[in-house]
């Protein structure tokens, strides 16, 4: 079976839970039309911070009933965005006034949030932007939103990155020594995209190299993400965002600890109106697809300006939780098998376990290639009943089986789960 390259982060724990919620929480969920809608309706910062600052008051805010959700889902550690890319913080930074205890709520989000969570046993990433579209020395760029504005250079002057740099590395060491977070998750980096003449931002205008260093000295073992642009520093984990990989994936040739970031619908953030909401099938398959080529999945829930899940979302978990419920097993502590999958199936496997994910439910047999005689007992894990992996002769003689062949004979109908899995424990 493949293994990833050792990493300087701790990933020990990150690569056995598999299965972890990202969370998009700001001013946008005011707007409700998603995260990026301050860039892509080209709304004046100062505008859009005078109409949702006074206006954020998510009155019913429960971290512990966001955390009891995750939990319940089957999910083993969460990221938060402590700052997105409008620049408005969940905590109380002595850096800035654009924080939620400026707001009519009045109160830090991010320390309750923490306790929260880690009371419910998961592990806690936080998600910190590179960009920031308030700040007045962050640089007009092609994803800012006065990027059309016809004095945008000259918007420039006076602007210094040196400053924002020195900004983000002052939050950053706070997030560290006030939460302790075991994944500090940065984004993101464009340096080679340009528009109208405005260049794009990477390591230089981040001063990355200073940033990783201030991360290291201050958390040793955290675990850090690609996005800052990094040289000649291999990243902790790799972030693949909103598609799905059909293989593991490979940095310079070598397998790569990596994570899957989708979303239940087709936004970050709180978007009311949004309604390309993932299937139940899609959100139990982009689990079960992930984890059979080695990777994470940090699937997004945005809440509402109240500080809810909205209905959706919660139905949403609601499939992962009823899913993991019985099939946990094949998700905790797998990874790539070294045998082959079937027509229509993933296989995860851990040890001299290998787990069969049927996305399509076959009549009666199903082929296991390359296992021939290494079966020595196959049960399904909703209800561990066993699956024969013999069966009569009469049956047998009328099917072509390719050498090296393990069957399974199974039931006519499908098990009433979303995917079924068969546990095959190996001789």
């Amino acid at each position: 079976m493949l293994t990833p390259l050792p990493t300087t982060g701790d990933t020990a724990w990150f690569v056995h839970d598999r299965f972890g919620m990202f969370i998009h929480w700001g001013l946008y969920a005011l707007p409700a039309r998603h995260e990026w809608v301050l860039s892509v309706e080209k709304i004046d910062p100062n505008a859009y911070a005078e109409r949702y600052l006074p206006r954020f008051n998510p009155t019913q805010y429960d971290p512990r009933a966001w955390a009891r959700s995750a939990r319940e889902a089957g999910m083993k550690y969460v990221v938060l965005t402590t700052k997105h890319h409008e620049g408005f913080c969940l905590w109380d930074s002595a850096y800035t006034d654009y924080k939620a205890t400026n707001t009519p709520y009045g109160k830090d989000l991010l320390t309750p949030f923490v306790e929260a969570f880690r009371a419910e046993g998961l592990k806690v990433g936080l998600y910190y932007s590179l960009l920031d579209w308030s700040h007045p020395d962050f640089t007009i760029d092609i994803y800012h939103p006065l990027r059309d504005h016809p004095q945008a250079a000259r918007l420039n002057e006076g602007r210094s990155m040196t400053r924002y740099a020195e900004y983000m590395r002052n939050q950053v060491r706070e997030l560290l020594t006030q939460y302790q977070p075991d994944i500090l998750w940065c984004d993101f980096s464009y340096p080679e995209a340009s528009y109208n003449g405005l260049p794009g931002k990477g390591r230089a205008d981040w001063e990355s190299e200073r940033l990783y260093a201030l991360i290291r000295k201050l958390s040793p073992k955290i675990m850090l993400n690609n996005r800052m642009d990094l040289s000649n520093v291999r990243a902790d984990v790799y972030t693949p965002e909103q598609i799905q990989p059909t293989e593991w994936l490979r940095v310079d040739g070598e397998p790569a600890v990596w994570e899957a970031c989708q979303t239940f619908s087709g936004s970050w953030g709180y978007h009311r109106d949004e309604e390309s909401w993932k299937s139940p099938e899609q959100l139990i398959m982009m689990l079960i697809n992930t984890v059979s080529i080695g990777g994470n999945l940090l699937m997004n829930v945005g809440p509402t300006p109240f500080g809810t899940f909205d209905p959706r979302a919660l139905k949403a978990l609601g499939v992962y939780r009823d899913w993991m419920e019985r099939h946990h097993e094949a998700i905790y502590g797998c990874t790539q098998s070294q045998f082959p999958a079937p027509q229509d199936c993933r296989l995860t496997q851990k040890g001299n376990k290998v787990y069969v994910h049927i996305f399509a439910w076959p009549f009666k047999h199903l082929h296991l290639p390359n296992l021939g005689d290494l079966v020595e007992y196959a049960r399904f894990l909703h209800d561990g009943s066993e699956v024969p992996i013999t069966g009569s002769e009469w049956e047998t003689r009328q099917m072509t089986i390719k050498p090296n062949t393990q069957l399974l004979f199974l039931p006519v109908k499908k098990p009433d789960v979303i995917v079924p899995v068969i546990e095959l424990t190996l001789k």
